[in-house]
């Protein structure tokens, strides 16, 4: 089902939610213990190379803060590039911006890469090798012949501080947070907000939804009864126990989150507040 342009204008016309609830999560938690050790182990090595690969989401361009943990003066000390995958998953309409704000903070190297096409990523070895003018003396993984040049890989990792609720809840969207940790529903509810808030109405078209809607009960209630997510539940009546059928909401809310991760509601950019100087709510102490 598409929606019609007299149903997109008054999508796009309605009153959206200004503002997502944050106060009351605990994002301290939401960092996994194990996550502590690699992080030692990648800070120690750095050392022990002659550039350094970022690699980050591009739909969270500007949130390295929640994702890369290394030094400032570690960066200022290596050539350094940054690789912002799944390009086909986020809106770079506004690509530009986006490389003119990260240049702002000092990243002038940035790649827009797609790892499942290969598409950009020939590009990442010639930037590397310029970069580090030629040089090779520590290695783990052989990658290149022609200059010679290895990778010494380093376990995906999450910085301890997570710098505000709305922060963590991005990173969670993108699959850096555990789902559990943060709450399927909380996240699908953040979700749709986000997706109407920038008017990115792929859930209606998808679910086959009637119109667009800000209310995540009434979502999920219809993503689980069309893909038939629905569970019996005993009520109590003056008559006796009766058999409810009522749709199963943490079910619809992860397919409506894996739908999500798989572009399948269109490329969102959700760092797009920022872009446009927003900067995430809640910024904590």
């Amino acid at each position: 089902m598409r929606l019609t342009p007299r149903a997109l204008c008054s999508a796009a016309q309605a009153a959206w939610r200004e503002n997502f609830p944050l106060c009351g999560r605990d994002v301290a938690r939401w960092f996994p213990g194990h996550m502590a050790k690699g992080l030692k182990k990648m800070q120690s090595s750095l050392k022990l190379v002659d550039c350094i690969i970022e690699v980050h989401d591009a739909r969270i361009s500007f949130h390295r803060a929640g994702e890369a943990p290394l030094p400032e003066e570690t960066l200022g000390l290596k050539p350094h590039l940054l690789v912002l995958n799944k390009m086909d998953l986020a809106d770079l309409t506004e690509q530009q911006k986006i490389m003119q704000h990260l240049e702002g903070e000092g990243l002038k190297n940035v790649i827009f890469t797609n790892c499942v096409k290969d598409e950009n990523v020939k590009q990442i070895l010639p930037m590397v090798t310029e970069l580090i003018g030629r040089s090779h003396r520590y290695h783990r993984r052989e990658v290149s012949e022609r200059p010679l040049m290895f990778l010494l890989d380093t376990p995906g990792v999450l910085a301890p501080r997570i710098e505000s609720v709305e922060t963590g809840l991005k990173l969670a969207l993108c699959g850096t947070v555990l789902d559990h940790l943060v709450g399927e529903e909380t996240m699908a509810d953040y979700l749709l907000y986000t997706l109407n808030k920038h008017q990115r109405f792929g859930y209606v078209q998808h679910y086959g939804l009637g119109s667009a809607c800000d209310n995540i009960e009434r979502v999920l209630k219809s993503v689980a009864v069309k893909l038939g997510k629905t569970q019996k539940v005993k009520v109590l009546t003056g008559t006796g126990n009766v058999n409810v059928i009522q749709p199963n909401y943490p079910a619809a809310a992860r397919d409506f989150l894996q739908t999500f991760r798989r572009g399948l509601l269109g490329s969102v950019m959700l760092d797009l507040d920022v872009l446009r100087g927003h900067p995430p709510a809640e910024t904590l102490p």
